[in-house]
């Protein structure tokens, strides 16, 4: 249970104070921060990647955040949600916000917004589910109440996908229409999006939280690793996402940038298809391919070397994982070992799932989305092919690969994905990965399910720290995906910039301040 305190509520509030008495001037200059791909969609509740999370950050605010140290703080909440019954949450508002329309923020904002969220077409839903309704009890109070206990409530009201809609203007709109028209409270208002090109945000010198100390944010999208790298050494840009690991060195030591890295909430990995879903997430039955059978999915997973992989395609700078949670999350079981390459055994396994005479596939792979990603799903083609799993590469610019693969339940057999999530949090993991009828989910097991929503109501966090652990030990056995490695983020940044990374890939304008 998240209980308020007063040392974090007076903790929150000397901070607010002396961040916005450090920026009473104007804003002013100009940034350009390069991120691999565009955004999907600025309508920041239908997505869930973190492209799109990062600009929509710069314009929407939610109820609560996390603070640089991925401590919970509160936002457009006064204070931190309250739980007063089982299932309901309280949460007090921020008085005399106002979005970049001119429209009141209040708690009919709060209601349309978390009532919006949770609609099942849009991409984000299923963190959202146990939202009921949202109950109104005056201008600057709501209660939340949920179908069921939800010890995760506030966690993922952190999620940007959470964010605070003007509930007039939008009204009756469609995500398109948000999309193209982005009205929230944030620190940037929305100027322009140029597909592809640029995205740019002006500051809002009106801010709750103060004025930002830059004027203009300008996000490109450069997909090359090697492109975006020397835009950055060129001036052309002031922040780099993903610099590749072999070209670290060359930012650290450039006269003009520095690098800042961090231990990564993402881990990368191999998803497997097992069960077949229709458009609306509808279970459909079991996959007709091969890897449908658990005996092909390990097999998979011991022909290939990941410690070979961060050695040689990401100079060291990633760390091995025996799940998809990394040390930083809650429900990580530091009692489970990654496996290692077991070329025998996977071809044994193989021979008993009926293919000893080889296996053929298709892995399906983003590029420019994740560090080295393209690098990283060839070696991976080589290892299977050295293991003989005759394997097939394809690659796709990611806004593609999510639209055309990955949101329609097509991208298998195999694919790679990199997964990483603010609540940091089993949760945000296992269930819109892998629970039956989640929107990304193209796995199904009955006991998978239930140990999922046992412990998506279990207030006890012993108890539920319990739970996610055994959820732990079935999914290494079921092996619905491949985890290679947690991910290290590496950002190159003009050293005309004062920032620091986070380990939550966040990138936020409003902390930069521009060098004098």
């Amino acid at each position: 249970m998240v209980r308020r305190t007063l040392s974090a509520v007076l903790t929150a509030a000397i901070l607010i104070a002396a961040r916005a008495a450090d920026v009473d001037a104007a804003p002013e200059g100009k940034i350009v921060i390069a991120q691999g791909v565009d955004p999907t969609t600025l309508d920041t509740m239908n997505q869930q990647e973190t492209p799109a999370s990062v600009v929509t950050g710069h314009i929407f605010d939610g109820l609560v955040e996390r603070d640089n140290n991925l401590k919970i703080v509160p936002a457009l909440a006064s204070e931190l949600p309250k739980l007063v019954a089982p299932t309901i949450w309280e949460v007090k508002l921020r008085k005399g916000v106002k979005f970049h329309n001119g429209e009141e923020f209040n708690a009919e904002s709060v209601k349309f917004s978390l009532e919006r969220v949770k609609t099942p077409a849009l991409r984000a839903s299923s963190n959202f589910r146990p939202i009921d309704r949202v109950e109104v009890m005056d201008a600057s109070t709501v209660r939340v109440h949920t179908s069921k206990p939800w010890p995760t409530f506030v966690s993922i009201m952190t999620f940007t996908q959470a964010a605070m809609y003007p509930a007039k203007a939008y009204a009756g709109k469609d995500s398109a229409f948000i999309s193209k028209t982005p009205i929230g409270t944030g620190p940037y208002r929305f100027v322009k999006w140029s597909k592809d090109e640029e995205i740019v945000l002006e500051a809002d010198p009106g801010h709750w939280r103060g004025s930002p100390r830059i004027k203009t944010v300008v996000f490109r999208p450069i997909p090359d690793d090697a492109v975006r790298v020397a835009a950055l050494q060129n001036g052309e840009i002031d922040v780099a996402v993903n610099i590749p690991p072999h070209l670290a060195n060359i930012i650290a030591n450039h006269p003009k940038l520095f690098l800042s890295t961090a231990p990564s909430i993402r881990t990368l990995q191999l998803m497997f298809v097992t069960h077949e879903y229709d458009a609306q997430h509808k279970l459909v039955g079991p996959y007709k391919g091969p890897t449908v059978d658990k005996r092909v999915r390990q097999a998979i997973a011991y022909a290939i070397d990941a410690d070979e992989i961060i050695k040689g395609v990401l100079d060291g700078k990633a760390v091995r994982t025996a799940t998809m949670l990394t040390p930083l999350h809650f429900g990580y079981d530091p009692s489970l070992k990654p496996i290692k390459q077991d070329v025998a055994r996977s071809k044994k396994l193989l021979a008993e799932a009926g293919y000893a005479g080889g296996l053929e596939i298709t892995l399906n792979s983003p590029q420019g989305r994740y560090v080295r990603d393209k690098e990283v799903a060839e070696a991976v083609t080589g290892q299977l092919n050295k293991a003989g799993i005759k394997t097939t590469l394809k690659t796709y610019e990611f806004v593609n690969y999510l639209n055309n693969l990955v949101y329609p339940h097509k991208p298998g057999p195999v694919w790679l994905i990199g997964w990483g999530t603010p609540t940091v949090d089993a949760e945000t993991v296992y269930a819109p990965l892998f629970r039956t009828g989640s929107n990304l989910g193209n796995y199904h097991n009955a006991d998978f399910d239930g140990m999922i929503d046992q412990a998506q109501t279990q207030m006890d966090e012993k108890q539920r720290l319990a739970i996610y652990h055994r959820i732990n030990k079935l999914w290494v056995d079921e092996m619905p995906a491949v985890p290679l490695y947690q991910q290290l983020d590496l950002y190159g940044a003009s050293k005309r910039l004062s920032w620091k990374a986070r380990s939550d890939e966040r990138i936020k304008a409003f902390d930069m301040a521009l060098n004098k």
